[in-house]
């Protein structure tokens, strides 16, 4: 066998130059960009920027581009069985050299300035922290993320849909989702918002007679459903048959508030519920375990405070 034909030879041809043992050291647990290794081991860019490539090639490091700059790493965990075991061998050898201990104290201050620059970006952003996210990512994304709890696996009901807004936002997260309303035009509304969701279904039925199986699925949502409804007993008593034992009905709606023209302007029956209440009701139609949460309004908003109760 030719040396190069040796994989522990052709391993030793790229450890053979000491820098290059010293970047790898120093990449060892570390992902570094080239001006922060020029500062440790205190060379010139193109003398790191050319052993960075014998490295990169030889397999020992692999670099990913971030913006503008270029970050490497040692592949630790793609070496094979010789590489390892030499890498093992050259790493115990550096660790006793004093230029080593060098490189790991300038590391150290490499790795505390970048600490530093980012504790000073957000003592600068502090008070504009939520504007700043907001505009990169939407005022909602934290809440959308928090929907990946869901189990991938489960069927959910969405009863008094609507135009389908609360059925899009779940779909992503869920294996199907159903979509039920009594208004035709709702329903119109909702089936070209969820279009783009394969695995959602719209059905026309009434809240007091939903369109679903016993036990067919694992939550049911009523979102601002029940203020509308003439018995919302009967519709969680509806809503409980759907899910299957242990499945969850989730309801979000008004607390108790006095806002009389809403009975006109928009057919309100009910002005919201108090926590004592919603817990009766879903205890009444035999949901053993209840929760009631009070939803803080949200900074803008004029209508009434909301609240979250799940009975399962």
């Amino acid at each position: 066998m030719n040396q190069l034909g040796n994989p522990v030879l052709a391993h030793l041809n790229v450890l053979g130059d000491p820098l290059r043992a010293r970047l790898l050291l120093v990449l060892d647990g570390q992902t570094l960009s080239v001006g922060e290794l020029c500062d440790v081991l205190q060379l010139p860019q193109s003398t790191v920027s050319r052993h960075l490539k014998t490295l990169v090639d030889g397999g020992w490091a692999h670099a990913r581009r971030e913006g503008t700059s270029r970050l490497y790493a040692l592949s630790a965990d793609d070496l094979d069985p010789a590489a390892a075991e030499l890498w093992r061998l050259v790493k115990g050898q550096l660790l006793q050299t004093p230029g080593v201990a060098q490189d790991q104290a300038r590391l150290a201050r490499v790795l505390a300035a970048r600490r530093a620059r980012s504790a000073d970006y957000f003592s600068r952003s502090a008070g504009q922290w939520d504007a700043v996210r907001d505009e990169l990512f939407g005022e909602t994304f934290h809440l959308a993320g928090l929907l990946a709890v869901l189990d991938p696996a489960a069927v959910v009901a969405d009863l008094g849909c609507g135009t389908g807004r609360t059925a899009d936002a779940v779909a992503p997260f869920v294996s199907r989702v159903i979509a039920v309303d009594a208004s035709r035009e709702m329903l119109d509304a909702a089936g070209l918002r969820l279009a783009a969701h394969a695995n959602v279904e719209v059905r026309e039925g009434t809240l007091e007679a939903v369109p679903i199986d016993d036990g067919a699925v694992d939550l049911a949502l009523l979102v601002l459903v029940l203020h509308h409804v003439s018995d919302p007993s009967r519709i969680l008593r509806e809503a409980r048959r759907v899910v299957r034992p242990g499945g969850i009905v989730l309801v979000l709606d008004m607390q108790a508030h006095d806002r009389e023209e809403y009975r006109a302007q928009m057919g309100h029956v009910w002005l919201g519920f108090t926590e004592a209440d919603i817990r009766r009701r879903l205890a009444g139609v035999g949901f053993a375990e209840t929760r009631v949460v009070a939803l803080p309004p949200a900074p803008g908003v004029r209508g009434p405070a909301l609240f979250a109760a799940r009975g399962w």
